[in-house]
């Protein structure tokens, strides 16, 4: 059903109506708005939080160089939690340090958990390289720091130099990296999950004292419970969020760093994509409200609509900005407060701590993550690759030498004093080193003949296909050069407003690029659009008769009109042969092939419409030109590299 392989011509005035609706849709749409990937909002979310925690950072120098005793005495200030004989006393910046913080943990768990559910770790094999980059990382690292140290009590600060930034990672990958492809970003939050978690891991073992068993089992007990309600499971979040305090006083009293439980309690919640089941009984229950507007229904349609959406994106959404924008610049706030002097610079640069961190995160990060995704390339013989080009894995790893909040959470944690001091210089100089050296990289890189940049920044791996089923030239409607390099794939509905909106960007795009195949498939929203299904079988009864794309243009132009004498109007129009289209049409011919669409759209995900896929992935976000414009040049890259 390869019918017309062009793009037909279309009357001037259909061509100045769509680029003005293009014109329109080309701001801020509503899948921009509302629809955004989780990862993208995360990173969305970090970047701007990572201004905000520079903020902070700067703020707490200026203070503690302006009036020291004020700022140490605010943060010795003790504050007291108590039931009555029972509670938690700790001063100020212990209370940011373990408790607030336990709430950004709790968010990286989320995020680890969405990474296992949805992105790049859903193939379980794609594990082992940012598992190993990210260890290899922290290995180099920490050995540089011990040779430095080596034979010193200043050894037991081998942590410090462990753990990444998120938020300054982030936010220097989208100031420096905004040429490299959204890959290159998926790549580099895994790295971070897995720094946060194996410094979790060091915190709770290594710099864990008096260790008290009794309250160790409590916290487990808590733990247990949480497992054994989500599994119910209980859906009222101030249960667990008890249970969750309950095991972080457990483990305060235990002597382990109680911000662990935070990471414990994000790697149990599920991410799973809106099932269109779910979404339909939502609609069911509005229009039942619509009916009667009753206290007792609104109730029913709110449980519905959080029941059809996923528990950890409605937790990071919540979550994600507290801890960007008001917790982690809070502890920055709180713990990178240190008078600097030139008898301390000069103490701190000649310290085997200070030259550690610095020397551990500036070279050993690079030189580790780079070594170890070439090293799982090499013992899988080719089959594991990194998802991105040397120059982006390259890039990754001078990004995340940009230590700061875990690793002034392990330096309070390991020293007191001029140590303490030695180690901020040694965090803050590293977070400085690692962005000039990811400046000078990228800058190298876009220096690079194009076809060895294109190579150097995608890389040769086979990305992770989302859909289902392949495009069959047979069966699938499709515009566009047969063996073109760039596949889109649409599933979309014809009564829905935002394909409408979406299909002069398409038009325009195929008439920009030659090399694009677009293939429409069937996704009729009966529950909310109840001309869709019906509009969907006239296009495959024009497709009987070799004008399904003509239908098809002609149904998105006349989108208020769907009635079954429009659609023999736009048959008739056509000069089609009314009375087949008409049985065609009665006796619901083109129903199997729509629903074998909408069956590959359940299994690739898709909820709603429209739903773009390019070379077989997922695209998320903004469907405006000048997105799907960039989308189809980065396929179309990495395609051309695939081919050679």
């Amino acid at each position: 059903m390869s019918e017309t392989p062009n793009v037909p011509g279309r009357s001037g005035a259909d061509d100045a109506s769509g680029k003005a609706q293009a014109a329109r849709f080309s701001g801020k749409t509503a899948w921009a708005r509302n629809l955004q990937t989780p990862l993208r909002e995360f990173l969305r979310t970090e970047t701007g939080g990572a201004a905000v925690l520079l903020a902070g950072a700067v703020a707490a120098l200026v203070w503690v160089n302006v009036d020291a005793s004020s700022y140490d005495s605010l943060w010795h200030t003790r504050l007291a939690i108590r039931i009555g004989d029972a509670g938690v006393t700790l001063d100020l910046r212990g209370w940011v340090n373990s408790g607030l913080m336990t709430f950004f943990f709790f968010v990286v768990g989320l995020e680890a958990r969405r990474e296992w559910d949805l992105g790049e770790l859903r193939e379980r094999r794609r594990t082992a390289l940012p598992l190993l980059a990210g260890l290899g990382g922290m290995a180099v690292a920490v050995a540089i720091y011990l040779a430095f140290n080596g034979g010193r009590s200043s050894a037991h600060g081998w942590g410090i130099a462990m753990s990444t930034d998120t938020a300054f990672a982030l936010g220097l990958l989208a100031l420096l990296g905004r040429r490299f492809p959204e890959r290159l970003r998926a790549f580099m939050l895994t790295l971070l999950v897995v720094d946060d978690v194996a410094s979790l891991l060091v915190i709770a073992t290594v710099y864990t004292e008096n260790l008290k068993v009794a309250p160790l089992l409590v916290a487990v007990a808590f733990y247990l419970v949480v497992i054994v309600a989500r599994s119910i499971p209980v859906r009222i979040g101030f249960v667990y969020f008890v249970l969750g305090a309950g095991a972080w006083v457990g483990l305060l009293r235990s002597g382990v760093e109680p911000v662990v439980i935070g990471l414990a309690m994000g790697i149990l919640t599920f991410a799973i994509p809106a099932e269109r089941s779910s979404l339909e009984r939502a609609t069911e229950r509005f229009r039942e409200f619509r009916e009667q507007p009753t206290a007792e229904l609104a109730r029913s349609v709110g449980a519905q609509l959080r029941s059809a959406t996923s528990t950890n994106e409605r937790l990071q959404q919540l979550w994600h900005p507290w801890t960007s924008y008001a917790i982690v610049p809070v502890f920055a706030l709180a713990n990178t407060g240190i008078a600097v002097n030139g008898a301390l610079l000069s103490r701190a640069f000649t310290s085997p701590i200070t030259l550690g961190i610095l020397v551990g995160y500036v070279v050993g990060k690079p030189v580790g993550v780079t070594g170890g995704s070439w090293l799982v390339m090499r013992l899988s013989g080719g089959r594991l690759r990194p998802p991105v080009g040397w120059a982006a894995v390259a890039g990754a790893g001078t990004i995340a030498g940009a230590g700061f909040t875990v690793a002034l959470l392990v330096a309070t944690l390991a020293f007191d004093g001029p140590r303490l001091e030695e180690a901020k210089v040694g965090i803050l100089s590293a977070v400085l080193g690692a962005s000039l050296l990811t400046w000078l990289l990228f800058r190298a890189t876009r220096r690079l003949p194009r076809r060895l940049r294109t190579l150097a920044v995608f890389g040769t791996a086979q990305p992770l296909i989302d859909l289902d089923r392949e495009v069959d030239p047979e069966r699938d409607h499709i515009r566009g050069p047969m063996e073109a390099p760039v596949t889109m794939v649409e599933y979309g509905d014809f009564e829905c407003p935002y394909c409408g909106r979406a299909e002069p960007v398409v038009r325009e795009l195929l008439r920009d690029f030659g090399d694009v195949r677009y293939v429409w498939r069937h996704l009729p929203l009966s529950d909310v659009h109840p001309n869709a299904q019906l509009a969907a079988e006239a296009s495959e009864a024009a497709a009987r008769q070799g004008a399904f794309w003509e239908m098809h243009d002609l149904l998105f132009d006349h989108q208020d009109a769907l009635e079954p004498s429009d659609l023999m109007g736009y048959a008739e129009q056509l000069g089609l042969d009314a009375e087949r289209f008409t049985n065609d049409v009665r006796e619901h011919e083109g129903a199997a092939q729509i629903a074998e669409d909408v069956d590959s759209a359940d299994i690739s995900g898709v909820s709603g419409t429209p739903t773009f896929f390019i070379n077989g992935q997922r695209h998320y976000g903004a469907y405006d030109i000048d997105t799907l414009t960039k989308a189809v040049v980065t396929a179309g890259a990495r395609a051309t590299i695939t081919a050679s």
